[in-house]
């Protein structure tokens, strides 16, 4: 029969050795593990070349169906046949068994690096930036005087979509993804309304510029995270179109539940941790607080130049509005100023001065938001990240260490009623009642070990995106040194060719007067 191998067109042999060398985070065989397994063929190299050439290794791995046909190469070649696909058309119906020996055999052949595979996160920060972009932008006919009615447009780049969402969205939305990842860095939503004291310090407008930008961060730290950008509760909060959005998110949450249920590797997290976890956990830890308490010190300088240029902006401003006002003084000069004739030019030449030193302000202003846009919000966006890790190891130490910890005690008094209910004697329907109640505790004592694991093996994920984000001081230094050069060239600019303009002031000195 001619054809392709088909699952059930295969010897329960076939799927034996599939099973005792696959991987054990996904469905294939990796190379390395095939390559052992053409070694204990016996067969020369020539042939183990041949059936290598015929066997798609596409990413550095076998599919299931690739493998099946390897082994029956494998058979073939073992009876002195040479293999090749055409061969194999012919045996189709009924596949010759390779001699490899016992399957149970062949699990040491596994790489024993796939531990580690599992738990390593392969991610680059330029990877991650290119999973999304998502802009939240107000939508001006609803920005209203008062908050209730601020509303969002969502932009995401890579759904190619644009949603509208208020805040409250974002609430349930940020809520759920607590729920479904609670070993994950969720980052934090920026408050709903404003803090007391807030309002002598910032206006409202400012107020809900900054939750914009605070909203735009969240949202992309999100759908860039390798583990949320997929997740059905992501993809209906950047692409649902309909008219109740939180009540489709929580109808996706009910149906995938947290990320302890659904990840496949979530029971077997133990034995995919180093053995000093805890070390390269504390070590780990103390070293991103180093880093975030030097980001937020960057962050807060950075901040203050933004205000000092915006500051600037303002006084150059007014600076040339006063040179105007001086200049357009039209009280008559007395008699008795000996240089009556130089101040009239002088005023003459200082009155239109106000036109130039508005585009120095301008040019001011431009490179305080420039600063504000390209260094401050980097910045903010990477403390964010940082802050998340920070809320995710708390969460680890007060929460799955401190469950487990109560359920362990009560557990242990169960334990002592018991061996009391068995010293004195009482009614055989509670001392069943009190078992029964033991072995429900024992279960869910285990199942707490199992998410302490899990939690762990989330912490050690999570730390390697932390570095994986560290690049980004590049970004940041890089958008802050280009901000600084653009801005002092195009006040420079400015600077030099309003100097020509005032030479009547500056008499044949070029500007450069005596000493005062």
């Amino acid at each position: 029969m001619a054809g392709e191998i088909t699952e059930g067109s295969v010897p329960p042999y076939y799927r034996e050795v599939y099973e005792a060398i696959r991987c054990r985070t996904d469905e294939r065989v990796q190379v390395e593990v095939f390559q052992r397994l053409l070694q204990r063929t016996d067969l020369n190299k020539a042939v183990v070349d041949q059936i290598s050439e015929h066997v798609d290794c596409a990413d550095g791995s076998l599919s299931k169906l690739s493998l099946y046909k390897a082994l029956a190469l494998i058979a073939l070649a073992q009876q002195g046949k040479q293999p090749s696909p055409k061969l194999l058309e012919n045996c189709i119906q009924e596949l010759p068994k390779p001699q490899l020996g016992e399957p149970k055999d062949l699990c040491s052949l596994r790489m024993q690096p796939a531990q580690e595979d599992a738990l390593t996160v392969s991610q680059t920060l330029d990877k991650l930036l290119a999973k999304d972009t998502v802009q939240v932008e107000l939508i001006p006919e609803k920005k209203g005087l008062f908050l209730k009615h601020v509303e969002y447009q969502v932009t995401s780049q890579h759904f190619k979509i644009s949603v509208y969402r208020r805040y409250s969205d974002f609430d349930v939305f940020h809520e759920l993804l607590l729920q479904r990842f609670a070993y994950r860095m969720v980052p934090a939503l920026p408050p709903k309304r404003m803090l007391k004291g807030v309002l002598t310090s910032v206006s409202e407008r400012e107020f809900i510029e900054g939750r914009r930008r605070a909203l735009c961060r969240f949202i992309n730290l999100v759908a860039r995270h390798p583990f949320f950008s997929a997740d059905e509760l992501v993809k209906t909060f950047l692409t649902f179109n309909g008219s109740d959005v939180q009540t489709k998110m929580r109808d996706a949450h009910k149906k995938m539940g947290d990320e302890f249920m659904t990840n496949r590797l979530a029971t077997q997290a133990k034995e995919y941790l180093p053995t000093d976890i805890q070390v390269q956990f504390s070590t780990s830890r103390e070293l991103i607080r180093n880093i975030h308490n030097s980001f937020h010190k960057l962050r807060d300088r950075a901040e203050k130049m933004a205000e000092r240029s915006k500051e600037n902006a303002a006084d150059l401003l007014m600076f040339g509005r006063e040179l105007s006002t001086l200049g357009s003084d039209t009280l008559p000069i007395p008699s008795l100023a000996s240089s009556q004739g130089a101040w009239g030019t002088l005023r003459q030449s200082l009155k239109g001065l106000s036109v130039e030193f508005a585009v120095l302000s301008d040019k001011a202003a431009q490179q305080g938001r420039r600063e504000e846009d390209d260094v401050v919000e980097k910045l903010n966006l990477f403390l964010d990240l940082l802050q998340s890790y920070r809320d995710l190891c708390e969460r680890h130490e007060k929460g799955v260490l401190h469950e487990h910890q109560r359920a362990l005690q009560k557990y242990s008094m169960m334990k002592r009623q018991m061996m009391s209910a068995t010293v004195q004697p009482k009614e055989p329907a509670s001392v069943e009642q009190l078992e029964s109640r033991i072995v429900q505790q024992e279960n869910a004592i285990q199942t707490m070990e199992l998410r302490n694991y899990f939690s762990l093996f989330c912490l050690h994920q999570e730390t390697q995106l932390i570095f994986a984000y560290l690049p980004i001081t590049s970004h940041i230094l890089g958008a802050f040194v280009k901000s600084q050069v653009q801005g002092h060239k195009e006040m420079g600019a400015v600077w030099n060719d309003l100097q020509p303009k005032l030479g009547c002031l500056f008499g044949g000195n070029n500007g450069t007067q005596p000493s005062i």
